[in-house]
Parts: C-alpha cells; sequence; structure tokens
C-alpha cells in the first residue's frame, strides 16, 4: 500500500509540474521560447542604396536615367532616389546644392558622395563601399572608397524626403 501511495503522490506532483511549467494557464504557455527582435525599418537612404546596388551590371549610358537604357552616374541616382518618390535634378553639380551637408566619418547608407570637381556621383552603401556608374563602356558597379575614389572625395550630402 505504501507504494501506490507513493506512486500517486509521484504522478500528482509531475501533473502540477508540468502544468507550471507549460500547461493551459501558465505564464510561459501564451509566449514564444525565443524572443523576437524586432529589425529597424529601413532609412531612405538604405532604400535608395539597395535599389540602386540591385541594378549592379546595367550597362553605363551618358544621360541614362533607367535599368533598361543603361545608366550615367546622376541618373542611377536620379532613379533609385525616384523610385522612392523623392524627386531629385539629374546632375551631380544639381545634386551637390540639395540635401544636408555630412562629414565622411558621419556617412550612412544613401549618402550622395561627389568626385572630380563635382563632376561624378556615388552613392554610398555603406562598410566604405559605394555604387556607381563610372564611365563608358564599364557597368553600375560597387567600389571601394580605399584608393583612388577615396582620395578624391570632393563632398557627402544626405538627401530628405523632400528634396526639391
Amino acid at each position: 500500500m505504501p507504494t501506490l501511495l507513493c506512486s500517486r503522490l509521484l504522478a500528482c506532483a509531475l501533473a502540477v509540474f508540468a502544468f507550471a511549467c507549460g500547461g493551459a494557464g501558465s505564464a510561459w504557455a501564451h509566449h514564444d521560447p525565443v524572443p523576437r527582435i524586432r529589425q529597424p525599418k529601413p532609412t531612405l537612404g538604405q532604400r535608395a542604396a539597395a535599389l540602386a546596388v540591385r541594378e549592379v551590371g546595367v550597362p553605363y549610358r551618358w544621360g541614362g536615367t533607367s535599368p533598361a537604357g543603361g545608366f550615367d552616374c546622376s541618373g542611377l541616382v536620379y532613379w533609385a532616389y525616384g523610385r522612392l518618390g523623392v524627386e531629385v535634378p539629374h546632375s551631380s553639380y544639381a545634386l551637390y546644392d540639395i540635401g544636408r551637408r555630412v562629414a565622411r566619418s558621419r556617412m550612412k547608407a544613401g549618402d550622395l558622395l561627389f568626385f572630380y570637381g563635382l563632376g561624378h556621383v556615388g552613392i554610398y552603401i555603406g562598410h566604405g563601399r559605394m555604387v556607381h556608374a563610372p564611365h563608358t563602356g564599364a557597368d553600375v558597379q560597387v567600389v571601394s572608397l580605399r584608393g583612388s575614389y577615396g582620395r578624391s572625395l570632393m563632398g557627402v550630402r544626405r538627401i530628405a524626403r523632400r528634396a526639391r
């Protein structure tokens, strides 16, 4: 008889333990075992940079503003920001006059990078790299800012939602 009593008490204790750890009514029953981490919403610049990176391989074409017809440097910026509803000029010189000046040490994805007397523009994508349409005979590409591009960087501008 004592063995039967011990078995019933053990079964009861296990049932209470199981109920408390995950059964109906438990505080843990309605929660995921692993907390979900919410990713922040991408910024306008991050979205523009991501759009431009998807066009890697599209041929350079002077005056070009589309993946179908090709891009020049400012045409890539014009197209990427335009896809997000932000109207910007199709000229590297005019682009330099819009947005907010940013220190090189504070660059973020989507910032516009200006080179060679403002005659060339690229889009910063982070980690010391930019996407741009370099010149006739080349395709849209991602390059490092180490080396010649880093040495010839003349300015950085950040585009806001309403550029014009």
